[in-house]
């Protein structure tokens, strides 16, 4: 502080009167000063007219030594702007402030108007004449352009026809622009590149459109005319539309016309060219001049594309070696993508974990892994497709290319063709050497050990070995938890255990850890089916419908869950999008018909029965509606042709030919009826019901077999009786036996078996005939042909004719009753 000198109070300012100014230069004030605005707005602002017959007011001061008057001031208090010559003022304009706004015209009563807001608005440009030839040939020009863009958005937002049309209405505006400067004789200055244009997208929209004719001409009148530059590359399009249209030599004959006119400088457009050459010449077969194409592009630029063509021409042409090599040359094929490290974010760095984040999914990333993912998938196909033909056998075919494999870039590969081989075995149906693959992944790292043990897993579902199955299924979720797969295996073996609820939990799991994983869903609908749980089943497969929108399976779950709910019209509709799909299903066909009948509507059910029969004309069920329904319509000729089909699908089942008989009775044949039933009484003699037919037959007809077959009938029901009093006592006897202990005989074997109805009966009368007769011991839903004589014992008695009658009409109304008609 010693040397800070302070300022004494009476020593002077040494910034003193820096601001001080003259208040009269103060402008900024100028808006609230009253006096000067009042100035401003009265006469008091202006100025005094000057005129000859007013005096001038400016003070003469006389110089003793000049002998002549100099006027000072003016009135205004500024110095005079005249000149003195000769003694004389001259007066001259005042030009020194004219800029500033101000002129003589202040002194004629004018206004106080600097920035000349008193003249009004500035006049109009003046507005150009859209008459003149050159105007009307630049709208034309804007107008072609229009059609042009708006041709080229319609086809890039999918509407083909539009961006036809509008293409079509450039050409026709450019020809008008054409024939407009013809007549301004300025045809000199034609728009080239506007003509071309028009003609190259019209072109376009017409191969789009697959108006290849049209194409093909339009761009000839491209090619054909010397003014266009560079045309001659179009002829790459047009060969590409003969691609399209197979004709496969004027293809490539063009594509050589377009490589002859490209230099050598456009070197990727030369290669893409001859790719297309040499798939066209696989297309015909020729794989030698395939292969010289392909080997060229190898070695000018290689690409996994052409890699994989040349393997595919090597194959067919079945060159071991060189099939060898160009695998080799496929897995070394630059990707041109970086290494994943540059994606793992650094820890100390904030502002690069950001970078990386922004760019860890980018479009960029994106690309990078489809094609990282194209060229796996071409290497795992080639490996797959030349395994079995590079060496003596496919297992060491698929060895090399594991050696292969694993000393490339795609080192991750070699596991999934390891498991892939697996797979080739189980195609081979060699189960055990598939295992024996698969076993060897057990000590692997978790994500090959998981799939090989859900591999297994499904390997031992399929053969029914349900305990290996589930712990395989255990492996491959302890190696993996988040494999859907593995735990879809484990919910399948847990299903077959019929523990439902279980079995959803893992089908649940699965779809947590991917919600798109089908197989899961699937089987999840099929579990709240078995469930009961309708409403969630049909949750699932309607979910599942939106994933999988052409499957049939899913669409017939979907109608028989709305079926099993009783919304019979919603089954009925998912149904016929059912048939939509796959439209010779005989078992959709038949159920949508089966829905119909349900439904009342026989017309329609008919209709879809006999799509059914014609698809699968053994389907019993198809024929037995089928021959119900001709019965119910009172046409029993055209329902004797599918129960004919039925006897021969069927032979040993007796109903079908009682049912051919009936018909032909039923339609007045009975001459024909007669020898049906004599056949099948020779086929089946124990048969009560045909020797019943017989007897009232030949007794209608008054034939002297009554007797015969009368007798016959008798003896057939007292047998009949006799087995099912014995058929009784054996189950008495069975039922002592076993309360006693002894259920065999004396050598130990059994001398009871069990009837189709579950009936036990001795040995002895099983051996007799009719016992297993197929028509006993049919199910509910076969036709019940049986027929009980209404008369009973009174058969012999002679009858009238018209007793005849009336017993003909008995015979007719009773013999098929409502058992006929589909349940």
């Amino acid at each position: 502080m010693e040397h800070v000198h302070l300022a004494a109070l009476d020593e002077e300012d040494l910034y003193s009167g820096y601001n001080d100014y003259n208040p009269t230069y103060d402008t900024e004030e100028l808006e609230n000063d009253a006096a000067f605005q009042q100035a401003l707005r009265t006469s008091h602002g202006r100025r005094p007219p000057m005129t000859a017959k007013m005096p001038s007011t400016a003070a003469v001061r006389s110089f003793g030594n000049m002998g002549a008057r100099v006027p000072l001031t003016s009135s205004m208090g500024r110095p005079a702007t005249g000149a003195i010559q000769d003694g004389i003022s001259v007066a001259r304009p005042m030009t020194a402030v004219r800029a500033a706004g101000y002129s003589s015209a202040a002194y004629r009563g004018s206004a106080f108007d600097p920035l000349g807001q008193s003249r009004g608005p500035a006049a109009p440009l003046e507005t150009k004449n859209e008459d003149t030839p050159e105007e009307k040939v630049k709208n034309l020009e804007k107008i072609v352009n229009e059609f042009i863009e708006e041709s080229c958005i319609a086809n890039g937002n999918g509407d083909l026809q539009l961006a036809l049309e509008k293409a079509k209405e450039a050409g026709r505006k450019e020809r008008m622009l054409v024939r407009q400067r013809e007549q301004t004789a300025s045809a000199d200055h034609i728009n080239l590149d506007l003509t071309y244009s028009v003609l190259f997208n019209l072109a376009s929209q017409y191969a789009a459109n697959d108006m290849y004719a049209e194409a093909l001409n339009t761009y000839q009148v491209i090619v054909k005319n010397k003014m266009f530059n560079n045309a001659g590359r179009l002829k790459v399009n047009m060969a590409n539309i003969y691609f399209k249209q197979r004709n496969y030599p004027k293809a490539i004959k063009f594509y050589r016309m377009a490589l002859d006119q490209i230099s050598s400088s456009h070197k990727e457009m030369r290669i893409k060219i001859m790719q297309n050459i040499g798939v066209v010449f696989v297309k015909m077969g020729q794989y030698s001049d395939a292969v010289t194409s392909f080997e060229h592009i190898m070695s000018e630029s290689p690409n996994l594309k052409t890699s994989f063509n040349l393997i595919l021409c090597y194959f067919a042409i079945g060159d071991r070696e060189k099939m060898k090599k160009a695998f080799q040359k496929l897995i070394v094929v630059p990707l041109g993508i970086d290494e994943d490290d540059k994606y793992i974010p650094p820890n100390d760095d904030p502002h690069m974990n950001l970078v990386i984040e922004a760019i860890k999914n980018d479009p960029l990333r994106q690309m990078e892994r489809e094609r990282k993912a194209m060229a796996e998938r071409f290497i795992m196909t080639a490996a797959k497709l030349i395994a079995p033909a590079i060496e003596a056998s496919f297992a060491a075919g698929y060895d090399w290319c594991v050696e292969m494999v694993k000393a490339s870039q795609y080192v991750e590969l070699a596991n999934d063709l390891e498991i892939n081989k697996a797979i080739t075995y189980l195609r081979q149906r060699d189960f055990n050497q598939a295992v024996e693959t698969l076993k060897m992944f057990e000590k692997k790292d978790s994500r090959v050990k998981s799939a090989a043990a859900t591999n297994l897993s499904f390997l031992y579902f399929l053969e029914n070995d349900f305990g290996l199955a589930d712990r395989y299924a255990d492996l491959a979720m302890n190696a993996d938890r988040y494999n859907p797969a593995a735990l879809t295996n484990k919910g399948n073996c847990v299903f077959a255990r019929g523990d439902y609820e279980k079995a959803a939990e893992f089908y649940k799991e699965a779809l947590r850890n991917d919600s798109s994983f089908t197989e899961a869903l699937y089987n999840l609908g099929l579990t709240y089916k078995k469930l009961n749980r309708l409403e969630e089943a049909l949750d699932c497969f309607l979910k599942l419908h939106a994933i999988m929108r052409n499957s049939a399976q899913v669409m017939y779950q979907i109608a028989n869950l709305y079926e099993m709910l009783e919304d019979l019209t919603q089954a009925i509709e998912w149904l016929m999008q059912l048939i939509s799909v796959a439209p010779t299903d005989p078992q959709a066909l038949a159920k949508l018909g089966d829905l119909y009948d349900n439904e009342g509507d026989k017309s329609q059910a008919f209709q879809y029965y006999y799509e059914s029969f014609r698809y699968f004309p053994s389907n019993i069920e198809g024929i037995e509606w089928l021959g119900a329904y001709y019965i119910d319509t009172q046409f029993c000729e055209k329902a004797i042709q599918y129960f004919e089909r039925a006897a021969l699908i069927q032979p040993t089942q007796v109903k079908w030919q009682l049912m051919v008989a009936s018909c032909y009775r039923r339609s007045g044949n009975y001459q024909k009826a007669l020898e049906t039933y004599k056949d099948i009484h020779r086929k089946f003699p124990e048969n009560v019901e045909c020797l019943r037919f017989l007897v009232r037959l030949c007794t209608d007809m008054g034939l002297k077999e009554v007797q015969e077959y009368a007798t016959r009938l008798k003896k057939v029901e007292k047998m009949k009786e006799l087995r099912e009093q014995r058929v009784k006592s054996g189950r008495d006897g069975s039922a002592r036996g076993r309360r006693e202990g002894s259920a065999g005989s004396e050598n130990g074997q059994s001398n009871y078996v069990t009837n189709a109805k579950g009936e036990r009966m001795s040995a002895k009368l099983r051996s007799l005939p009719g016992v297993n007769d197929p028509y006993e011991t049919s199910n509910n839903k076969d036709i019940d042909a049986s027929y009980v004589d209404p008369l009973g014992p009174q058969i012999e008695r002679p009858k009238t004719a018209a007793r005849k009658r009336v017993e003909e009409d008995e015979f007719a109304d009773e013999e098929l009753g409502d058992d006929l008609l589909p349940e």
